[in-house]
């Protein structure tokens, strides 16, 4: 458990936290982390599968889909032995490695021969002389987050994500966590480090047999 502000990179970051900890306190480290959307940034999802080894069972946060009514990226095939994209045509997009938007994404640009005479250029690029692809330096990540997305192994992990999602209904509902009272980050961890305790206690009273009491002699 990890309080945390309202944002998306504070979730992650309290992520990273709890999975360090575990590993350092009970040496316990997860095969696979169940989570939404909110936790698929294409930086998150590297730091699971890159530097900690960890499948992602993860929704990919993607804005890639356009409303233009043109081709989305995800209508262009990569091929990862090649390092290009395969436009919807067929034709080859390469890189010349250079990075942009602070050296996290590639782009990979078609040629202007190749899209001039192409009977998909409306669908494509209109108003462009060639069609070019951002990819991330994160995008192999995210390649293998969509992957595990249509797997049984997928279906299993969201099916149990909402038993842990049903624990967080019950303390706003039941034991009436709908806000925080203490302020501040400290304040929170500490309340809802509480509510937590009672909520076990709960959970305990039920598992554990109560003693019978002996009859009177």
């Amino acid at each position: 458990m990890e309080a945390l502000t309202a944002i998306r990179q504070a979730e992650v970051t309290a992520t990273q936290t709890m999975l360090k900890r575990t590993a350092e306190l009970f040496g316990l480290e997860p095969a696979r982390l169940a989570a939404d959307t909110a936790y698929g940034s294409a930086k998150m999802l590297s730091w699971l599968v890159n530097d900690q080894g960890i499948e992602p069972h993860i929704p990919v946060f993607d804005k890639s889909t356009r409303k233009d009514g043109t081709f989305s990226r995800g209508d262009f095939q990569y091929d990862h032995d090649g390092d290009v994209y395969l436009c919807p045509g067929g034709k080859r997009m390469h890189t010349k490695g250079t990075l942009v938007n602070g050296g996290a994404t590639l782009l990979y640009r078609a040629s202007k021969y190749d899209c001039d005479p192409c009977k998909l250029k409306s669908r494509c690029c209109p108003k462009e002389p060639a069609r070019k692809i951002p990819r991330s330096i994160y995008e192999g990540a995210r390649d293998m987050a969509r992957e595990i997305a249509r797997t049984d192994a997928y279906v299993v992990s969201r099916r149990e994500r909402k038993k842990v999602e049903m624990l967080f209904a019950h303390l706003k509902r039941i034991l009436k966590l709908d806000r925080l009272r203490l302020r501040g980050p400290t304040g929170a961890h500490d309340e809802f480090l509480l509510a937590a305790t009672a909520q076990n206690l709960r959970k305990m009273a039920k598992v554990i047999p109560m003693a019978q009491r002996l009859p009177a002699s």
